[in-house]
């Protein structure tokens, strides 16, 4: 018998097509600020990271698109918007 997949392995199997502009952004000068670090127990595709200057980083390859960082961090932390129309997760079934 064959061993489930991992998170990143499941995430592998969709499409993202990325645009010249991130759909996520940490607004300037709140790298520190520390409801940032709620996005990185809650973001269920790990793209949340802190580096060693205690700043949080994200890499959007991967996105979900849930606006489960928005919800945990707020608007004053995040400029959320969903990518444009034929950019961002393709999801693939089966």
């Amino acid at each position: 018998m064959s061993e489930p997949l991992g998170l990143k392995a499941k995430l592998g199997l969709d499409v993202f097509k990325a645009y010249a502009r991130p759909h996520i952004l940490i607004k300037t000068g709140m790298e520190k600020d520390p409801r940032l670090k709620k996005a990185i127990l809650v973001c269920p595709a790990g793209l949340y990271d802190e580096n060693d200057a205690g700043e949080v980083e994200i890499s959007i390859d991967g996105c979900l698109e849930c606006g489960t960082c928005l919800l945990a961090c707020g608007s004053e932390v995040l400029d959320w918007q969903y990518p444009v129309g034929g950019t961002g997760v393709q999801f693939r079934f089966g």
